[in-house]
């Protein structure tokens, strides 16, 4: 993903539509005592393993074999704990013309439900590191820990929790492909509208797995392991989805988790929820890494994202509000 590179205009013909759409979509009512709220048992030394796993595999770059068998392994897992998932393949073109293909995989729950909701990630790893201080890795996969691996973990771990659980909501939980693949740093030319990143979630937006899928919301879950979590409002989320992103903060203020759910609105951010929002037409926020000092984290594509950056307490801290924030809405 990338920072403020979401052209202006486009929010402000898009925001009233959004707004109003909100209107008929609020998650709960505002008498909820989120603490009280029952969840399943969100289990960070779960999640933490379904990070591990994923790196196992290698950088989970375009085409590779690492990519090929955490695939395999990510949709046979979620055969096992959903009711149905769709394994969508489509081909993409890179910030330098060559041709790949990608996978998105959805794994739906409770699929009689009209009322759903739909939780993201992207689950690829970047083709380069290049925003390691060593410039002779500039041209180096990397194993894309926190930025990837860390959002799919947590949702592995929703889905344990989510077979035969008998709720009055349906979930979607859609892992994109082909997010972190846009152009690099080293190169010489560069995409002026920065639609060479999030393909993935570009694809699907367009041609959802069923016809006419709609969610009430969807979060996105991006960088969110890392042992210093610090997310702000960003700038797209709140432009297309202010209510629910409130909401979600609402939830973690209730749960003691202000100082990281910082009440804040800091810059845009170039993910997967800008085409979701655009094309699927579906207000979602993102839940991504803001660090104080304007950067993602420290390790943002370079070698060093890696399970040393990841926190099963960050882990745990997200999962249960993304989970509070769905069974709030079932009581």
């Amino acid at each position: 993903m990338n920072r403020n590179i979401v052209i202006m205009c486009l929010f402000a013909m898009c925001l009233l539509v959004a707004c109003k759409k909100e209107a008929t979509n609020n998650l709960t009512s505002t008498s909820v005592n989120y603490k009280n709220v029952k969840t399943p048992d969100f289990s960070a030394d779960s999640a933490y393993n379904y990070v591990k796993k994923q790196c196992d595999f290698g950088a989970r770059i375009p085409m590779s074999k690492a990519a090929n068998d955490c695939a395999e392994w990510m949709i046979n897992f979620l055969k096992e704990k959903a009711d149905t998932v769709y394994v969508q393949e489509f081909s993409a073109s890179l910030w330098n013309s060559e041709q790949v293909k990608g996978k998105n995989i959805i794994a739906s729950f409770n699929l009689e439900a009209t009322d759903r909701v739909l939780l993201c990630s992207h689950w690829d790893s970047r083709l380069w590191a290049d925003q390691d201080k060593d410039s002779s890795l500039h041209h180096q996969p990397i194993i894309g820990a926190n930025d990837g691996a860390s959002g799919v973990g947590i949702l592995l771990e929703i889905a344990r929790l989510m077979k035969d659980k008998k709720t009055k909501q349906g979930l979607d939980i859609v892992l994109f492909d082909l997010e972190d693949q846009g152009t690099p740093e080293w190169a010489e030319n560069t995409s002026e509208d920065q639609t060479d990143w999030c393909l993935g979630s570009q694809y699907w937006a367009k041609n959802t797995h069923l016809p006419y899928y709609r969610a009430k919301y969807g979060i996105l879950l991006d960088m969110v392991g890392a042992k210093d979590i610090r997310f702000t409002k960003e700038y797209v989320s709140m432009s297309y989805a202010p209510m629910i992103m409130n909401n979600v903060w609402s939830v973690a203020k209730d749960l003691g988790y202000g100082n990281i759910f910082v009440d804040a609105q800091e810059g845009s951010v170039m993910d997967d929820h800008v085409f979701v929002n655009r094309y699927a037409k579906i207000p979602t926020i993102d839940i991504v890494q803001n660090s104080a000092n304007g950067s993602f984290f420290p390790h943002w594509h370079t070698s060093k994202d890696n399970m040393d950056c990841i926190s099963k307490e960050s882990l745990y801290k997200v999962g249960k509000v993304v989970l509070t924030t769905f069974f709030a809405a079932e009581e």
